[in-house]
């Protein structure tokens, strides 16, 4: 089984389009939406419509569900320029948008071969909690005890994987929004992340790509759609 795992667009639909068109390439089975789809970018109403005709299962990511409800206890402060983007993304969105959001799932579970696999946005228990390289072993606690082979989970917009008792936990970076974590200021790099994990014979492998898309058809959107801050957004492309 080819399975691609993609992750957080979070409405750059420029990009998500890159990914799919390289999912062609590849060729793969199916394909897990890791959550994070919609919020933030220039074209928040296409993602989802793309998304919708692909058929994917797609994880609940905590973007997402701030679209449906802004969270009193949110880990991370809420300024107002996140609220002003959230109100004209819900503004590009219908009702039938907003249905595809409340259908998204807090976990996802396949088999493939025998293997089990797991699927989610941050850890299982929430979306909210932050597995990195260099945490420490308190943040492994909730991927422990799933009987998964493979464990998949984004929101932290960053590739890499590791060994989790035994499980391979994968993050396929993000779609939309990939950033340099060493530069003094955030830049963002125009490629698309997604990870193509393979399960064959009871053994599961993970190869992780880069697709380039074009920072003008990134502007051009935000042109065209009326994005608040549009041009400070995008300015942040590298």
């Amino acid at each position: 089984m080819r399975l691609a795992l993609v992750s957080d667009q979070h409405g750059n639909d420029v990009a998500f389009r890159a990914v799919v068109e390289d999912l062609g390439r590849v060729g793969v089975d199916d394909a897990i939406c890791l959550g994070d789809t919609t919020q933030g970018g220039m074209e928040p109403a296409e993602t989802l419509d793309r998304l919708r005709a692909l058929g994917w299962a797609t994880v609940l990511g905590n973007a997402d569900a701030f679209l449906l409800e802004v969270p009193d206890d949110s880990p991370e402060p809420i300024d107002d320029r996140q609220l002003a983007v959230r109100e004209w993304t819900l503004a590009q969105l219908d009702e039938s948008h907003l249905e595809q959001i409340r259908s998204f799932e807090p976990v996802v579970r396949r088999e493939a071969d025998g293997v089990q696999l797991l699927f989610c946005h941050g850890p299982p228990r929430s979306y909210d909690d932050v597995l990195l390289p260099e945490s420490g072993p308190e943040a492994l606690e909730p991927f422990r005890g799933h009987g998964a082979a493979l464990l998949a989970g984004g929101h932290t917009h960053l590739q890499w994987t590791r060994r989790i008792d035994g499980a391979l936990y994968v993050n396929p970076g993000s779609v939309g929004v990939s950033y340099d974590r060493h530069p003094d200021s955030l830049a963002l790099r125009p490629v698309a992340e997604w990870a193509l994990v393979t399960v064959e014979a009871g053994v599961v492998a993970v190869e992780f790509r880069q697709v380039p898309y074009s920072v003008d058809d990134v502007l051009a959107a935000g042109a065209r759609t009326g994005r608040p801050f549009a041009d400070e957004w995008a300015a942040q492309w590298v």
